[in-house]
């Protein structure tokens, strides 16, 4: 029997059950990319205004560093700078979800062993998730490249195959990482923390040049796709580095995947305690999410570090543009531009936050659909309680991460510690209510529960695109951020937060209540 023996079933069968995460991931990208070409002619619409923007970037070293350089002042070019990196970030996101989904997850959770047992042959799996993979990434280049052929054919087609390398790098380095762990998890924490590095490495060297020549940023990825130069004279050698850097550590995966049994790993889990696990559900919830606790915890103070640090440089970067400001102020409110800038950059780490709680709510769907609940429940450990220890890590969670990045903004910026901590705190009715959605879903309808991720995508698109687009208020307020005071600067209004805290509060009771009856996935 061939190797690949089944790997067509297979594909259609990890499209089918990525039918809504490949989608909502994929269509938030693009409307991120989509929406800035229009966003930039009303912010720099004249060659003058462009012109003074590159003038400004030259000689600003850390918006470089969060954002890169810029290589022309056409519109092309500057929606490749706005949303080159974040987008092929979001691409590599997806791609590495995909094939960690479709590979340790299937081992861990016992369904691969199944699988193999018929007509399936030894690669067939991870070449299906692959092939999800590429699926998801092409998806993205076309509409990318389609929806920008307006600025420029090649530049369009170049971007757009950029963000798709991104997401094939990423992809293959989750295959081989799957190979080399026993988790899930831990394949995912890995080969998001790599890209994670290649942010900072990037980061640091666009910091230092402001023509991406750094070596530090030809070693990222996300270097190699600002260096693409899509719409500024396009270095098509450039996507020569994403196919041999895929077509390596793909090989790399298949060579590793012929070596193991199922199931099994080269780096295998740590035995646990002499004495005995976690003495609670509480304790043992902790150690399962402690180290996305601590990821997040980490990325959200170096996050506040970063944009407390930006915040005078990019009021200086506003200056003058009233559309511009018109924008900041629809996302931090009607107040001096500097704490407008700060409490918009606030309300977007909420946003990110909102992802943080989803996950964690999730992992007790996780832990069901896995079969690992049962032996838990078997014990003298009711439904509430082995809920209760995982819904206290994700909304606790919640709060610590925002507490760390007000931490990291007093650091960065130096100024106003007690306005920006109570800022982040302020965000979390908001991101509770998010959280309980996922609860509701997952007590009451759990084969539903993967639908809280195009909740929390449908938010971020909201609160990040909405008032670049001058979306209606109406609109705006669908999201519960909508609903928040805009802190620091404008005035606190205790009546919303209630609202949104009782919101919350009454949704998780009624996902618990519906815990309660159901029956446990088999």
């Amino acid at each position: 029997m061939s190797t690949l023996t089944g790997t067509g079933v297979l594909v259609r069968f990890a499209l089918r059950r990525d039918r809504v995460l490949i989608p909502v991931w994929v269509a938030v990208n693009t409307l991120m990319v989509l929406t800035m070409p229009n966003t930039l002619k009303s912010l720099y619409g004249t060659p003058a205004d462009r012109a003074d923007l590159l003038h400004q970037l030259d000689t600003n070293a850390s918006l470089r560093a969060l954002i890169g350089p810029v290589f022309d002042d056409s519109l092309g070019a500057l929606t490749a700078w706005r949303v080159g990196v974040y987008a092929g970030a979001l691409a590599a996101v997806t791609a590495l979800l995909i094939v960690v989904r479709h590979t340790r997850d299937e081992e861990e959770s016992g369904r691969q062993e199944l699988l193999a047992s018929g007509a399936v042959g030894r690669r067939a799996s991870l070449t299906a998730a692959l092939l999800a993979a590429a699926i998801a990434s092409a998806v993205l280049a076309l509409l990318v490249a389609g929806g920008l052929a307006g600025q420029g054919a090649a530049g369009a087609v170049a971007f757009g195959l950029g963000l798709a390398g991104v997401g094939m790098v990423f992809a293959t380095m989750a295959a081989i990482v799957a190979q080399l762990t026993e988790s899930a998890r831990l394949a995912r924490g890995l080969t998001a923390a790599v890209l994670g590095a290649a942010f900072v490495l990037r980061a640091a060297g666009d910091s230092a040049t402001d023509d991406g020549a750094s070596v530090l940023t030809w070693v990222s990825p996300l270097g190699w796709l600002e260096n693409l130069r899509a719409f500024a004279d396009e270095r098509w050698w450039v996507l020569g580095l994403f196919a041999g850097a895929a077509a390596v550590q793909a090989a790399v995966a298949y060579g590793l995947a012929g070596r193991r049994d199922v199931g099994m790993s080269f780096l295998p889990a740590r035995p646990g305690p002499a004495d005995g696990g976690p003495a609670s559900a509480g304790a043992l919830a902790l150690r399962l999410q402690r180290g996305a606790v601590l990821g997040w915890s980490v990325g959200f103070f170096l996050a506040g570090v970063v944009y407390g640090g930006l915040t005078d440089g990019a009021a200086d970067l506003v200056g003058d543009n009233a559309k511009a400001r018109e924008i900041v102020e629809r996302m931090g409110g009607q107040s001096a531009l500097t704490d407008a800038f700060l409490a918009a950059m606030i309300g977007m780490l909420g946003l990110i936050a909102s992802l943080y709680v989803v996950a964690s709510v999730l992992r007790l769907h996780g832990e069901e659909t896995s079969g690992r609940a049962e032996p838990v429940l078997a014990n003298a450990v009711g439904r509430l309680r082995w809920a209760g220890g995982h819904l206290l890590i994700a909304f606790g969670g919640a709060a610590l991460i925002m507490l760390l990045a007000g931490l990291g903004f007093v650091v960065g910026y130096g100024k106003e510690a007690g306005p920006i901590l109570a800022a982040c705190l302020v965000q979390l009715p908001a991101v509770w209510v998010v959280g309980g959605l996922a609860v509701l879903l997952y007590g009451t309808a759990p084969r539903l529960a993967p639908a809280a991720w195009g909740v929390a995508g449908a938010v971020l698109l909201l609160g990040w695109i909405g008032p670049a687009l001058d979306a209606p208020q109406v609109v705006l307020d669908l999201s519960p951020f909508g609903h928040l005071p805009k802190l620091p600067g404008g005035g606190m209004s205790w009546g919303p937060v209630g609202v949104l805290g009782a919101l919350a509060g009454a949704l998780v009771a009624g996902g618990l209540a519906g815990l309660r009856r159901r029956d446990m996935i088999t």
